[in-house]
């Protein structure tokens, strides 16, 4: 199991009141999974985000990623494990204005002291990956917003993480573009990427094979999605499925 959270709970603290978030989540992610999780403002989605992306700790319970107990561990120690394991894309995409293609993909390899020679042989592997080689040394601002979030998508996957945390990674683009983009989700899936997609539509958490609803920082409800028709044309073996 890639992931196992056990009774865990997130409390913040509002003055002298402490308002609860998550509350006794249990949860099990497989390896090379594909998962969505839904529910509205204020449901607790982007505080189980935050936990699973190493960016905050819970306030009760367990955290167990690929082994390691994510729930014991110091701020240093959550930032090595997020450079290490977890590749995030981001609804806006977060890629650095000045930076071409190539070099806003290449920023997670140079943090963890890649030499410049392997970061480029991997970044320009990872922009390939996403269909977008040839504008690698096109700035973000001379990109389309799909090119853009598939450069983030690079960037995501330049580190080989152990998984792919998308937070509303079709939030900004039309529609035809957010279906390409999905499409592209499937795609790294397909190759072995372990995929956790948050979203409040559920017409994007229909793409992934399992979807979690999160309601008043609880599971709501836990079951596995019918894949789309376009998806499963190339497979040769639906009957397997």
């Amino acid at each position: 199991m890639l992931i196992e959270i056990k009774n865990l709970y997130k409390n913040y603290t509002m003055g002298e009141l402490e308002v609860p978030a998550l509350k006794d989540i249990n949860l099990q992610i497989r390896k090379n999974e594909y998962l969505a999780i839904m529910g509205p403002s204020g449901s607790g989605k982007s505080t189980l985000m935050n936990i699973l992306g190493c960016l905050d700790t819970p306030t009760k319970g367990e955290y167990i990623f690929n082994k390691s107990d994510v729930s014991q561990l110091n701020d240093d120690e959550l930032s090595a494990m997020r450079n290490r394991e977890i590749g995030f894309i981001f609804q806006n995409f977060n890629l650095l204005p000045r930076l071409n293609a190539l070099q806003n993909v290449e920023m997670p390899l140079i943090y963890s002291g890649i030499k410049k020679q392997e970061r480029k042989e991997r970044s320009i592997e990872a922009l390939e990956r996403v269909g977008l080689a040839e504008r690698m040394h096109h700035k973000p601002g001379e990109l389309s917003g799909g090119q853009r979030q598939r450069v983030a998508i690079a960037r995501a996957l330049v580190s080989k993480p152990g998984i792919l945390l998308a937070d509303e990674p079709t939030g900004a683009l039309d529609s035809k573009t957010g279906e390409e983009i999905m499409q592209l989700f499937y795609d790294l899936h397909k190759e072995g990427n372990t995929i956790i997609l948050i979203t409040h539509e559920q017409e994007i958490a229909d793409h992934a094979h399992r979807t979690i609803h999160i309601k008043d920082g609880m599971i709501h409800w836990d079951k596995p999605n019918k894949l789309k028709e376009y998806m499963l044309q190339d497979n040769k073996n639906l009957s397997q499925l």
